[in-house]
């Protein structure tokens, strides 16, 4: 996610515990932080698709999804 948009939720969530937020500001928030959520979950499914577990006679198996 772009350093802007972190930036701009960051002063979103500064300006809600100073006042209330407009309908519009509030709106562009929570685009904001479904985006990234999105973004998150994508990287820490890249990350699993890369991980083994080792069992202890040294085997590797790699993590299967689940659905």
């Amino acid at each position: 996610m772009e350093n802007s948009k972190l930036n701009r939720i960051n002063e979103l969530a500064k300006l809600a515990r100073e006042r209330e937020l407009t309908p519009e500001e509030l709106r562009e928030r929570d685009v904001l932080r479904k985006e990234y959520i999105a973004e998150w979950r994508r990287g820490a499914e890249q990350v699993l698709e890369n991980t083994y577990i080792v069992t202890p006679d040294g085997k590797k198996q790699k993590l299967r999804k689940r659905s």
